[in-house]
């Protein structure tokens, strides 16, 4: 049971990550056909950081994610603070109206958002549907941290605002940096919202390369595809080392406590 287990687990690993290692692979291929392989190359890398129209498309990709995760973290964390402090009933209400856009259709959400900002004449798309994930991910945290926790400070002699800054923020600190990287990560993935709200003139990484797409998938967006995904893959083995570091200081300091009997 144990082997048919361990079996079915890299079958889904297998899955999920063969499109993957192919695109990685190719990305070294010095032909551009992808029927056949014709060497060792980097020239697609070369080539990439001399396209114009691929840089200027990921520096807006990522100004826009960076501006879009800054402001939805702030906007979800006061949003979740707020939601975490309400009676059960209306809490749950505006929950749910608020993960609304996480299991609404991307095509409803981008029309809705191109006509609501074709009439108002701003541009907030992906800061919107960025905010439910923030919200997602802090209200977790604040229900692990005791309640009386702020009640505590303030005893001790903390303002209202010291007593968030110093002693729930770091608690849900976990929370709100899961919260930013969702956010960054939902911005820069996004395809159908940005199709319907970017302006004209404006191209962000998604769109660039959907364009391309008519025309013939080049290496060169293997290329870049295989820069992020190493990017994102350091980005969560820091995370996962910080926190294995993290919990094992605080296990030595458990080990370390003499239990009074």
């Amino acid at each position: 049971m144990k082997k048919l287990r361990k079996a079915y687990i890299a079958l889904i690993m297998a899955f999920l990550y063969a499109p993957i290692v192919l695109l990685i692979l190719y990305s070294f291929n010095d032909s551009k056909s992808r029927a056949n392989w014709g060497g060792f190359t980097l020239r697609w890398y070369k080539e990439l950081f001399s396209d114009a129209a691929i840089m200027s498309a990921l520096s807006t990709t990522l100004s826009v994610g960076l501006l879009a995760a800054v402001f939805s973290t702030l906007l979800g964390t006061v949003g979740a603070i707020a939601l975490y402090q309400m009676k059960r009933l209306p809490r749950k209400t505006l929950l749910s109206i608020v993960n609304l856009p996480m299991l609404n259709s991307e095509v409803v959400t981008g029309v809705s958002l191109m006509l609501l900002y074709a009439m108002a004449n701003i541009q907030l798309s992906h800061i919107a549907f960025c905010v439910p994930y923030v919200v997602l991910s802090v209200m977790p945290k604040l229900r692990q941290i005791d309640p009386n926790l702020a009640e505590a400070a303030q005893d001790l002699g903390a303002t209202p605002m010291q007593g968030f800054f110093k002693v729930i923020l770091p608690d849900i600190m976990p929370g709100v940096f899961s919260g930013f990287v969702m956010a960054l990560t939902m911005s820069i993935d996004d395809f159908v919202v940005s199709f319907f709200t970017t302006g004209s003139g404006v191209s962000n990484l998604s769109i660039t390369i959907y364009t391309m797409a008519k025309r013939g998938i080049s290496p060169k967006i293997n290329a870049l595809s295989t820069i992020i995904f190493a990017c994102v893959f350091v980005l969560l083995i820091g995370l996962n080392l910080r926190d294995f570091r993290r919990d094992g200081r605080g296990q030595k300091k458990l080990d370390g406590v003499k239990i009074p009997y």
